[in-house]
């Protein structure tokens, strides 16, 4: 589930221009109409608070480098607008010289914004050059972290916040699910298998049943219990809508690509998101809370030999999804809510957790 804290202002970034695949992604996208996460102007003004959130979360101070090219990039600009002004200056004078009829001198400012010209491109193209490397830089660092998120290098540091039932006890040894599954004859690795390779599975008759009516419980919950709309998405996005929900670039190994550029969608919250895209919303109209159920897909890149067995971390699988856009005010009061609601899902089913 996510929560999208909206500006008062705030531009939502066009479409994706063409990009090829998950290389070009992982070497940085080229271009800049999808705006990084990080504000460029805030790490000027913080750069010891920005290089202090990186470090909680690993990461070597950036804001050095990073300044170093903001400032290259703004002498770049300055040297693009001054040319761009004494081509234009020159340009206005041509006609002015030769209403007077000094031919002379007009030719002499032809001349002039000839030879501005291939200035202007260079200028331009540095221009361009130092923007895509700062893009890039920016786009690939994480978030900074919530003050009262616990410090640690892995999950040991997380803290427990709320214990609801202990798992069952048996008086045997329980099975696993996969067990469970063949043995009943409802969960079929093999025939996934012989049509997909690893990582899927055929779900049969009750089980096939189970995961329908599970989804369908769960979005009846939501949307009439928790006052999210349902909504029917797209499970093919472009690039642009997958980076403005920071799929990309980080996870581009982990994503499915088609050929003609577009996504598998990994998780529901993209689309859902991206309903917003491209708009500014009144205040009154949020918040704007939304719920789909989806099949997901992920490549599992980097997941080989943890937690493969059976029906965990597939290539496949179906999830219904939460996502609230609201005022950045409101962010942390709905992130609860938003939990209250996932609890409520598992409190119904009396499962622990």
């Amino acid at each position: 589930m996510g929560v999208y804290a909206l500006p008062k202002k705030t531009w939502m970034p066009g479409s994706s221009p063409g990009m090829t695949l998950a290389a070009r992604w992982r070497r940085g996208w080229k271009s800049g109409t999808n705006p990084a996460m990080h504000d460029i102007k805030w790490i000027r003004e913080n750069p010891a608070a920005f290089d202090a959130g990186l470090a909680r979360r690993g990461v070597e101070p950036q804001s050095p480098e990073i300044l170093k090219l903001d400032a290259n990039l703004r002498e770049a600009a300055t040297w693009m607008q001054d040319l761009q002004s004494e081509r234009n200056r020159l340009s206005k004078e041509i006609g002015w010289l030769k209403a007077k009829g000094d031919e002379a001198a007009a030719q002499a400012n032809m001349d002039q914004v000839s030879a501005l010209k291939d200035d202007l491109a260079a200028a331009e193209r540095q221009h361009f050059d130092v923007g895509q490397v700062l893009h890039n830089a920016l786009s690939g660092l994480p978030n900074l972290p919530s003050a009262d998120a616990p410090d640690g290098d892995d999950e040991s540091a997380n803290f427990e916040r709320l214990r609801m039932r202990e798992p069952p006890k048996f008086d045997f040894e329980p099975k696993d699910h996969v067990a469970i599954g063949e043995g009943l004859g409802l969960m079929d690795f093999a025939a996934a298998a012989r049509m997909s390779g690893a990582r899927f599975v055929v779900l049969r008759g009750a089980l096939a049943l189970l995961e329908r009516a599970l989804a369908a419980y769960m979005l009846d919950l939501l949307t009439t219990g928790h006052g999210y709309t349902e909504m029917s998405v797209p499970h093919l996005v472009r690039g642009g809508a997958a980076f403005g929900t920071g799929q990309l670039p980080k996870f581009a190994d982990d994503l499915f690509a088609t050929t003609d550029e577009f996504w598998l969608i990994p998780t529901g919250e993209i689309p859902l998101t991206n309903t917003v895209r491209e708009q500014i919303l009144d205040a009154d109209a949020l918040p704007m809370r939304l719920t789909a159920h989806t099949p997901c897909y992920r490549s599992e890149a980097g997941a080989a030999g943890k937690d493969s067995r059976g029906m965990i971390r597939q290539h496949q699988f179906t999830k219904v999804e939460m996502v609230s856009v609201v005022h950045p005010d409101d962010s942390e009061p709905e992130l609860d809510r938003m939990t209250g609601a996932a609890c409520d899902v598992l409190d119904c089913l009396e499962l622990p957790y």
